[in-house]
């Protein structure tokens, strides 16, 4: 009767430990990335009574609680740079020297621009060369550009889309001409000028020209015809571009700036990626459809941004966009075993497995959703239910403790009559 007494004290204390944890869930019910704890009841050894025939429990044990990590709801944040993980990964901080690992991504940066956790932490990734990322290399602190200002960037490549057209008659009538606004190394805009005159029929001859006041070479007011820069286009009968061929760029040089800039080298390609022509000869008026080139001119940061996939991408107030750093995860195979650390963190156990770091979408990890946040995964109806049994069970406990109570009174009684 006696062991009945300390299996219902038993039952107590652990029905008490799962209301802890159901109490905690309920708590951390609005904590951005938060994963729910479930608690695991284990009865303890029987005792065999009558030759083995009759076994009777000791109780429950203290119940084991595992983090469920299942996927939280992704809802879209006003935060510039907050990050959800859709899927399996965790997010990796530095905490003083120490790696962490967490689902909330809610980031924020600093005055020096570095990317850190709500509570200080340092997130971890890869910074950009030019824009381009190397994944494959080792992780480290990310820092984006604050209040920089984007160095200018000299063109080197042009394209031009345009038709010529082809019922025009050879001569001075048939002349048309495209202008291209391109940037020196300073960058300061010069405008290139292509000139456009029919020879022959499916035959045109250009000429590439600058303002004679922007080179030393020329004169105020004038044209200056770059050197070398003149040429001859051909079509077909199906107006079609033959000559240049493909793979065959057309390279102006225009020197001796009076902007004090370096002399530039611009290659014109009148084929895009694929080898089709951009220019055409058809019976339509000359003119430009599209044109593009790679330079730049200086531009102030406007803001950064989180990304799809976890980039971080830099707005400059010429609407031009670069990828300063990226985002890596770490996926878990027995994400149950990590140690719940606080700040929304987690660390390894000895039971963990090694986390295998990466890009998102790679290896197993999740993507990255930017601009979002990941919502706890706890089920208020579920854990309301689990509350009440929990009481129940506790209620029920604590009338065994009465009554064996009551037993014992009556025993002793029975014993002192």
């Amino acid at each position: 009767m006696f062991a009945a007494f300390s299996t219902a004290l038993s039952a107590l204390d652990a029905n008490g430990v799962a209301v802890d944890v159901v109490g905690n869930n309920l708590a951390n019910m609005n904590t951005t990335g938060y994963k729910e704890s479930a608690a695991y009841f284990q009865n303890l050894v029987s005792e065999s009574m009558n030759g083995g025939s009759t076994q009777v429990g000791f109780g429950v044990s203290s119940p084991l609680t595992v983090t469920e990590f299942t996927q939280g709801a992704i809802s879209a944040s006003s935060g510039p740079l907050d990050a959800a993980i859709q899927g399996s990964g965790f997010f990796i901080v530095n905490d003083n020297g120490a790696t962490e690992y967490t689902r909330a991504g809610s980031f924020q940066v600093d005055l020096n621009g570095n990317l850190l956790t709500p509570s200080g932490q340092q997130v971890q990734g890869w910074m950009a060369t030019n824009g381009v990322v190397n994944t494959g290399g080792p992780i480290g602190n990310i820092t984006v550009p604050v209040g920089s200002l984007q160095a200018p960037q000299a063109t080197q490549n042009m394209t031009l889309s345009a038709n010529f057209d082809a019922s025009a008659a050879p001569g001075a009538t048939s002349d048309w001409s495209a202008p291209i606004t391109v940037y020196d190394s300073l960058g300061n805009p010069q405008v290139l000028t292509l000139n456009f005159q029919e020879t022959s029929a499916n035959n045109w001859t250009y000429t590439a020209t600058v303002p004679g006041a922007d080179v030393s070479a020329g004169t105020p007011g004038t044209p200056y015809d770059l050197p070398g820069g003149s040429g001859t286009l051909q079509f077909n009968s199906s107006g079609q571009l033959i000559s240049p061929a493909a793979g065959s760029p057309i390279t102006f040089n225009i020197s001796g700036l009076n902007d004090g800039a370096a002399d530039m080298t611009v290659n014109w390609n009148p084929y895009n990626s694929s080898g089709t022509a951009t220019l055409t000869q058809y019976d339509q008026s000359s003119a430009t459809s599209a044109t593009s080139q790679d330079g730049a001119a200086a531009s102030q940061l406007t803001s950064v941004t989180m990304g799809n996939g976890g980039q971080l991408l830099a707005t400059y107030s010429d609407g031009q966009q670069q990828v300063v750093g990226q985002l890596a995860l770490a996926n878990v195979q027995n994400p149950q075993t990590l140690v719940n650390v606080g700040n929304n963190n987690y660390q390894v156990s000895a039971e963990t497995s090694a986390p295998a770091i990466g890009a998102p979408g790679t290896g197993g990890r999740g993507t990255i959703v930017g601009g979002a946040l990941e919502a706890s995964n706890v089920d208020m109806a579920t854990e309301l239910t689990d509350l009440i049994v929990l009481q129940s069970a506790y209620q029920a406990n604590s009338k065994v403790v009465t009554t064996v109570d009551d037993m014992a009174q009556a025993a002793t009684e029975l014993i002192t009559s």
